[in-house]
């Protein structure tokens, strides 16, 4: 079963309906229990990065996050799911996030592209992953964000995107990995990136 933490943000039916698009068994939860039996775990994400990490850890579920990642279970960031991953997050302050991996989630420059990008956009695969299976370059995926993720590892950097900036958009080390775009809206490329995660072992 995969469980789709529930701690108060995010579409969080959407992405359950994705996943039972694609045959896989998911669930919102909220329950320590059924998160710490889960075989997998998707971490969701939408609005502010402070506000997000400051609910996650007020649910206490931040802890069962990090402890599937200690036991190399698969964990898939969705959106500020995925930026709540790295170090800190430079959104209406500085906010710590699970330091999964190294790095920090800063604004798009003021002299740069429009914010927020919304819209289509396409990755620019760097190396092969079990979740990118199927998916090649320039596959387009839908993206709405204001913020964007340093990475100071570019081995945890497994796709781009170019918005005027070229910015990590799939992200992974070890048993986790994240993704900048929002899969449950991104029509048959979404459906598969979540059937690949659903099928990593």
């Amino acid at each position: 079963m995969i469980a789709i933490i529930d701690y108060g943000v995010g579409n969080l039916r959407s992405v359950e309906k994705a996943f039972e698009a694609v045959g896989a068994q998911a669930r919102v939860t909220s329950d320590a229990g059924a998160i710490r039996e889960a075989e997998k775990l998707v971490l969701p994400g939408v609005g502010a990065f402070g506000e997000c990490a400051r609910q996650l850890r007020a649910s206490g579920l931040d802890a069962l996050v990090m402890e599937a990642a200690e036991q190399n279970r698969p964990v898939l960031g969705l959106c500020v799911g995925l930026q709540l991953m790295f170090d800190e997050g430079h959104e209406f302050g500085i906010h710590p996030g699970l330091g999964l991996m190294r790095g920090r989630v800063v604004r798009f420059p003021e002299d740069g592209p429009r914010v927020p990008q919304i819209g289509w956009n396409q990755i620019e695969n760097l190396r092969p992953h079990p979740l990118l299976e199927g998916l090649p370059e320039g596959t387009y995926f839908y993206f709405v964000h204001s913020y964007y993720i340093e990475a100071e590892d570019e081995q945890d950097v497994l796709a781009l995107t170019d918005y005027r900036i070229r910015y990590p958009s799939i992200c992974a080390r070890r048993s986790v990995c994240g993704v900048q775009f929002h899969p449950e809206k991104s029509q048959d490329a979404g459906l598969r990136l979540l059937a690949n995660f659903a099928a990593i072992r």
